[in-house]
């Protein structure tokens, strides 16, 4: 049997430094029916430096006046805030998640008695982190926004090396920018990360609307990430970006219909359609009346509606056939 398909509601940093925002964003990841609603750890000060400028996106959508640092800063949970979404997400049974962006993080993680780990795309070339990853979660799922198969062939490969077991790593494929051009999706590479490292594949989504974590399921994605919100129009670096309520409510519903709808690789007759064989197939029937001792010719049976007679595809066992007995028009050919 397939295994469900695991959506992550990536919460993220979309709580604004909110610890009630927080719980909001969980209330509406139980709602919409998720597996997991995920947030984000760090520090800051040990993510970035005084230097470091925000992406166009982040400046768009913040105080294009403030720092990187300015900005993250404003946008931390506290261990006290971890602690108590931990508690939240337990009561509201749900799984709770967070990607780690820093050392100490993935310490605090671990504390919370996490045993899978989120590695973020901007972590793919961290060594020292990846180590650290593969010390403290047993799962791990990284993401693989702004690599090339180099990048993921090097992180699989330490994650190897440092004792992860090979089917307990899963390769989202990503795009790190905020929305995702269309064009720059390139959904197939997802099935070239699984036949080239043989892991479980998934599908991390930077997009807008809920049609590319669809389209990577039917192909074969094994996990979804999807940033969502309370308010696309909020303040903050990753609202626009992100899902409302509604709409990833939406997606885990579509989701889930073509998780059923993917089904077996057996062509079969299916029970439902079982019913309309008869009234949808034909029979062989008389064109016109015929009688008894005529012989059955292409001029005088066809086929028609319903399939309780003889099938068309045994029209040459009939044609040349005495008829037994005499026939009206449309009645269906006994031999």
């Amino acid at each position: 049997m397939k295994t469900k398909v695991i959506i992550i509601a990536e919460a993220g940093v979309n709580h604004n430094g909110s610890i009630e925002t927080a719980k909001k964003l969980v209330d509406a990841a139980v709602d919409a029916g998720v597996d997991y609603v995920k947030f984000q750890s760090f520090k800051a000060s040990s993510l970035v430096s005084k230097h470091a400028v925000k992406a166009a996106y982040q400046k768009a959508q913040t105080d294009s006046t403030e720092s990187q640092l300015e900005m993250l800063q404003k946008l931390e949970l506290s261990e006290a805030d971890h602690y108590d979404l931990l508690k939240y997400c337990q009561f509201k049974q749900i799984k709770f998640l967070s990607t780690a962006f820093d050392i100490e993080s993935i310490d605090l993680l671990k504390s919370l008695g996490m045993t899978l780990g989120k590695i973020p795309s901007g972590e793919m070339t961290n060594l020292p982190y990846l180590r650290k990853m593969a010390a403290s979660f047993p799962k791990i799922i990284f993401s693989t926004g702004m690599c090339s198969m180099e990048d993921i062939q090097n992180t699989y490969d330490v994650l190897i090396k440092e004792g992860t077991r090979p089917e307990n790593i899963t390769v989202l494929h990503c795009n790190t920018e905020y929305p995702t051009p269309m064009q720059d999706v390139h959904l197939k590479a997802m099935n070239t990360i699984r036949e080239q490292f043989n892991v479980n594949v998934g599908y991390s989504d930077h997009t807008l609307g809920i049609e590319i974590p669809i389209a990577a399921v039917a192909l074969g994605a094994c996990v979804i990430e999807k940033h969502f919100t309370l308010d696309k129009n909020a303040k903050g670096p990753d609202h626009k970006a992100s899902l409302e309520p509604a709409d990833l409510k939406a997606m885990v519903s579509a989701i889930r219909n073509i998780e059923l709808a993917l089904g077996s690789t057996v062509k079969q007759m299916s029970a439902s359609e079982e019913k309309n064989k008869t009234i949808a197939r034909k029979s062989l029937v008389a064109k016109w009346p015929i009688n008894k001792g005529e012989i059955f010719t292409e001029e005088n049976i066809t086929a028609k509606r319903p399939g309780d007679g003889i099938s068309p595809m045994f029209i040459d066992d009939v044609l040349g056939k005495i008829a037994k007995q005499n026939f009206e028009a449309d009645q269906p050919i006994v031999l």
